[in-house]
């Protein structure tokens, strides 16, 4: 089982990542998260601005520690208190903001309208990966120090092709269950709107603002109970 999950399994996942993405930008499908933000925004915005804050940073902290092994080592004393610290708050935030988000996707009718399985599926599979993870970071703490002399070596040897299972084999119930959730994760994005992000927008930072003109009365139009037969066109429209 060991061979499969850490041997061939990241491979597997890895190469539906990458064929799955080409072949749906190649068929027309759109890399977009699929915004509900029209139907939907005050909630929206107060989940996806944590959650978005919390998975940036740990991805980075992960990225760091896999590229830069030796960053994570230097740190001792108080200074990996603080790290570690530092850590577990933006996974927090990053929870509590995903949670609210899932919570919004199940209970608003609208949102509800535009929500297929794998939303749902991804949502909870993140969920999870989240609770694992702070669970590792508190069951097996200092986490930034055998991170870079265990799991970046274990990493670094898939991109070698000669993934080193045995390492692997070792680690904690809790350690293995976040790698797998993590290689699903990646082998389910390009079937989720979690592709997104290999298109984040970043030119958005230096185009004009976009103004926006709303025709209609914006609590009228977003009450789930309104009815469109109900809703009177604007005259100059």
């Amino acid at each position: 089982m060991d061979v499969i999950l850490f041997g061939a399994f990241p491979y597997v996942a890895l190469v539906i990542f990458l064929v799955g993405t080409i072949f749906r930008y190649k068929t027309g499908f759109k890399y977009s998260s699929l915004s509900s933000q029209l139907l939907e925004g005050k909630k929206l915005y107060s989940a996806s601005v944590p959650f978005h804050i919390g998975i940036i940073v740990v991805f980075l902290a992960h990225l760091v520690g896999f590229i830069f092994p030796s960053f994570y080592t230097s740190f001792g004393g108080m200074s990996l208190v603080y790290l570690e610290i530092g850590g577990l708050i933006f996974a927090f935030l990053g929870l509590i903001g995903l949670v609210f988000l899932f919570i919004r996707r199940v209970t608003n009718d609208r949102v509800k309208m535009v929500t297929n399985k794998m939303d749902l599926l991804i949502e909870i599979l993140l969920i999870a990966q989240f609770v694992v993870g702070i669970l590792v970071a508190i069951e097996l703490r200092w986490g930034s120090g055998w991170y870079a002399s265990n799991m970046a070596p274990y990493l670094w040897s898939l991109f070698a092709f000669s993934p080193d299972v045995v390492a692997m084999a070792a680690m904690p119930l809790l350690l293995k269950l976040h790698v797998v959730g993590a290689f699903l994760i990646i082998f389910l994005i390009p079937f989720t709107r979690l592709v997104h992000f290999l298109v984040v927008p970043l030119h958005y930072i230096t185009r004009p603002l976009q103004v926006v003109r709303w025709n209609w009365d914006r609590k009228t139009i977003r009450d789930p109970k309104t009815q469109w037969d109900d809703i009177k066109r604007p005259e100059n429209n």
